[in-house]
């Protein structure tokens, strides 16, 4: 696999995301394979990368692994693909601190030419020193060219046209000013489900967007780095492990995680009771179960399969929704509602007490780093309970995250990249 690019823009909200699952989308419908990844621990983007590709998309993160993991998971993934498609995250240089653990930073140890996705509905002439500034700011990140979103009519186009040949930066097209486009939104994300929308952006793509250059794009040279063996190597490696897993309660999953296990069995906590014998772990990822109470309520035997499995020792992983659903209840705004009660806390999701907590996350246990992230509006209800370890943002500042050890559970907020 030599063609590549990552797609990244100047801010969030300039249409990245659009114009990555549409491209994907487009190259797979010409006979493509394409190898969707995603930069930064998002969930959300690469289920859609998937639905369009066909094939699962991966997560490349240098805050939670290593440069040489994450050129290690990059030819491995894409080994088999006519073309890779990387979509940046927020703004091309945001990182956790300045531009580390950035869209450029992985540009830069991958060696992709990056396409850049500009807003410019209320500019023309303006977009040159924006430009020139984004070429020119690190040496060791390629700007290939640019796409322009939000287009007003031909002439508007022709003006930005002008900006390219000034610079001497390629313009590989443009998006036309869509609402429909604006409004398609889900959680995230855009609203893939709608195939109207997603054919209308295809075809938007493939009138205005020159493609077939795009699809020979190249890895230039990447950054050199140490080949030793990646430090994040998970100790999931080798077990036989038992996942819920569900299209929204138990959804956030990284596909490498999965790859790792020896063997991996799934069960949906709405509607399976798991046979949990004969298995080296229990994992229970995160997602939205404060959506879906009725239904976890309901089966009742699974809840007490998996306390009865906790008790008796077997080894659980349980994030953040996964964490809650092992918790005594959950309290809405409709009530309370008993989960697994294997934790001895409550876990609030109404209205009044949502609070978002964000960002990176690391700790020690058991002389073992662990990495990750943290995102959610649900809290404790009441005082915060105590934690077994430290917990640290990106920037190596205390945090309030607690982390849970009981038996042989180990359970927090924080969705972990390694097991």
């Amino acid at each position: 696999m030599n063609n590549a690019f990552l797609i990244a823009a100047p801010t969030s909200g300039s249409g990245k995301t659009t114009v990555s699952r549409g491209l994907m989308a487009l190259l797979t419908a010409k006979g493509y394979q394409v190898q969707p990844f995603k930069c930064g621990p998002d969930y959300i983007d690469t289920k859609f990368h998937e639905a369009v590709c066909h094939r699962p998309s991966v997560n490349l993160d240098t805050f939670m692994a290593t440069p040489e993991h994450v050129s290690e998971l990059f030819a491995r993934y894409g080994a088999d693909a006519d073309i890779c498609i990387v979509e940046g995250m927020m703004g091309l240089f945001d990182g956790y601190d300045r531009d580390k653990g950035s869209s450029a930073e992985i540009a830069s140890v991958l060696g992709l030419p990056v396409v850049l996705v500009v807003d410019a509905k209320s500019a023309a002439y303006s977009m040159a020193p924006l430009l020139q500034g984004f070429v020119n700011f690190r040496k060791d990140v390629h700007i290939a060219g640019v796409i322009f979103n939000k287009i007003g009519s031909e002439r508007h186009y022709q003006m930005l046209l002008q900006v390219c040949d000034d610079l001497g930066i390629t313009c590989f097209g443009y998006l036309p000013k869509q609402t429909a486009l604006e409004q398609g939104s889900r959680y995230l994300g855009l609203d893939y489900s709608k195939e109207a929308e997603s054919r209308e952006l295809v075809s938007l793509l493939q009138a205005h967007v020159d493609w077939q250059a795009l699809s020979t794009l190249t890895v230039r040279r990447r950054r050199t780095v140490s080949p030793k063996a990646s430090d994040c190597e998970s100790e999931g490696v080798g077990l036989h492990a038992m996942i819920a897993r569900n299209s929204d309660s138990f959804a956030f999953l990284y596909q490498e995680r999965m790859d790792a296990f020896a063997s991996t069995r799934f069960f949906d906590p709405e509607k399976d009771v798991p046979c949990l014998d004969n298995i080296d772990m229990l994992y229970l990822p995160g997602g939205y179960p404060e959506k879906h109470l009725e239904a976890l309520v309901a089966n009742e035997a699974c809840r007490k399969a998996i306390k009865d499995y906790a008790e008796r020792g077997g080894r659980v992983v349980a994030e953040c929704g996964g964490m809650m659903y092992l918790c005594e209840a959950i309290v809405t705004d409709e009530g309370e509602y008993p989960m697994c009660g294997v934790l001895p806390y409550r876990i609030t999701a109404r209205q009044a007490d949502r609070k978002l907590s964000l960002g990176y996350r690391r700790f020690e246990l058991d002389g073992k780093e662990y990495r990750g992230h943290e995102f959610h509006y649900t809290q404790f209800l009441g005082e915060k309970p105590q934690s077994v370890t430290q917990v640290y943002n990106a920037k190596g500042e205390p945090v309030e995250t607690p982390v849970f050890k009981y038996q042989n559970v180990l359970a927090s907020y924080t969705h972990l990249y390694q097991l």
